[in-house]
């Protein structure tokens, strides 16, 4: 049965340690659904939050993989977790600003630049709530549609 599962993975911050993740899964046929990856502050460290899915032995493998990997420090698999994603939608500035505002704000989100040409809603909700607001955004025909990718944190 396949399963979504995010994984967090600590490594350190060097060149190569992102290709050498993805070519784990690359090399193994396994699928990346998303990647988000930033420096930790104040270290020489970057935290990677990755979303993929598989059936529970594929994932297992996943994981014992990524153990093996010289630059990763800690992988960890969420179980209670706070899951974010962004999204960035632009549109024509022909569509009605209200209507936009209140998309916007029914997904705590704003609209975050505009002008003659073009209005930018953004909003940072969880990965459903997103799909969510992009599926109700198609009725406005967007220009463009752009998503950051999961980033998560265990919940202790």
């Amino acid at each position: 049965m396949q399963q979504r599962q995010v994984i967090s993975i600590t490594a350190i911050n060097e060149s190569s340690v992102l290709s050498r993740i993805s070519g784990l899964f690359a090399g193994r046929g396994y699928n990346i659904e998303s990647l988000s990856v930033a420096p930790i502050p104040e270290s020489d460290l970057s935290h990677i939050t990755l979303a993929t899915s598989g059936d529970s032995k594929v994932l297992e493998q996943i994981i014992k993989q990524l153990h093996k990997l010289i630059p990763v420090l800690t992988v960890t698999q969420h179980s209670v977790m706070v899951e974010k994603e962004m999204a960035l939608i632009k549109f024509s500035a022909d569509t009605p600003l209200a209507e936009i505002e209140a998309l916007a704000r029914s997904f705590g989100g704003e609209i975050a630049a505009g002008d003659s040409k073009q209005v930018i809603l953004v909003a940072t909700r969880s990965p459903a709530r997103i799909n969510d607001l992009i599926d109700l955004a198609k009725r406005f025909k967007p220009k463009e549609i752009v998503r950051s990718g999961v980033v998560a944190m265990e919940r202790n």
